[in-house]
């Protein structure tokens, strides 16, 4: 019989759909499509083709000229920015009804490598190390401007993952509203902490630790997990242990050791399902809420396994056709 599952951290309801049910390995895709050379000339990310995209904001590099040959991660605004650093917040009524406002704010492109066919599991762990340390460089740096409230940091990986460019590259986007799926989040957490004085991610944390079935894997800075209501299969949330709720204030231990876990999170993935589509999303506490005590920053990996069909676009409630103690139990053994 398919259940209904609520996330504990949202209170959405997800459908468990276990007459429709995979076995994990029925999951794994067709051959892999990805680029195998290392230049590609039409690509504006790659090594030479620095004059290509807009100037850079960030980059660690060995030759001190500025957008030029030598780096190892590149930061630069898009060149098609959703938004934009110049204007006002200042709301707008239109009709005397319709509200809007300058699209104010930031988004930005972290080349990860100069390499076009280098993706993230075959990394070495340092390389993975310098992305995560320019992700927080610039989240430290954006959210100085006051007219920032939220700062998001993802990653799309494939086509059916939203990427329009092969070479391995995140984005960033800083806003100056906070989304309302992710103020509901937020709120959701408030609610749970003024009933009960406690962080709802942590104890989420906790009850997966306890119920040991959906955990992948366990370090001294970070437990990864299929959460209990995983909106897709092989959803996995790699989050720390100490409480922290914002990226921005990750140690520089704990980026060293993200980068060990997500390039081995990654790869088992990429072997258990043939290098699948994925996004991964950073998220964090809006930056008014950085210094409250309810809610854990988190790493969110969704493989794009399926597509989204009339029920789920209608009533916003997602149905997985996997159940996650299955998939995290796949993981397992595959790394043992």
């Amino acid at each position: 019989m398919p259940e209904l599952r609520q996330d504990p951290t949202t209170k959405e309801w997800i459908i468990i759909a276990k007459e429709r049910t995979k076995r994990p390995h029925e999951f794994h895709r067709p051959v892999s499509q990805r680029p195998k050379a290392e230049y590609e000339e039409s690509c504006p990310f790659c090594l030479g083709n620095e004059s290509r995209t807009p100037p850079e904001v960030l980059a660690y590099r060995q030759e001190e000229r500025a957008n030029s040959p030598g780096w190892t991660v590149r930061v630069f605004p898009n060149k098609y920015a959703a938004l934009e650093p110049e204007g006002t917040t200042v709301r707008q009524v239109e009709a005397d009804f319709f509200w809007k406002m300058d699209g104010v704010g930031y988004h930005e492109v972290i080349v990860e490598t100069p390499l076009h066919n280098r993706f993230l599991p075959s990394m070495d762990w340092q390389e993975v190390q310098a992305i995560l340390q320019a992700y927080r460089q610039r989240y430290l740096f954006l959210r100085e401007d006051k007219r920032v409230r939220y700062i998001l940091i993802f990653k799309n990986h494939g086509e059916a993952a939203g990427t329009s460019l092969a070479h391995p590259h995140s984005q960033l986007v800083a806003t100056s509203v906070v989304p309302a799926n992710l103020r509901r989040k937020y709120e959701e957490a408030g609610r749970y902490f003024d009933a009960t004085g406690r962080c709802i991610h942590c104890d989420a944390l906790e009850a997966e630790l306890r119920a040991k079935r959906r955990v992948v894997m366990e370090t001294e800075r970070f437990v990864v997990y299929h959460p209990f209501a995983s909106q897709t299969p092989f959803e996995t949330w790699i989050v720390p242990r100490r409480y922290c709720p914002s990226f921005a204030q990750a140690t520089n231990e704990e980026i060293a050791d993200l980068s060990v876990v997500l390039k081995k999170t990654l790869g088992s993935l990429s072997a258990a399902l043939n290098d699948p589509d994925y996004n991964y999303v950073v998220n964090s506490a809006p930056i008014a809420g950085e210094d409250e005590e309810y809610y854990l920053w988190h790493l969110q990996i969704l493989p794009r396994l399926g597509r989204l069909a009339g029920f789920e676009l209608g009533s916003g409630m997602r149905i997985n056709p996997a159940q996650p103690e299955e998939t995290a139990r796949f993981i397992r053994e595959l790394d043992s």
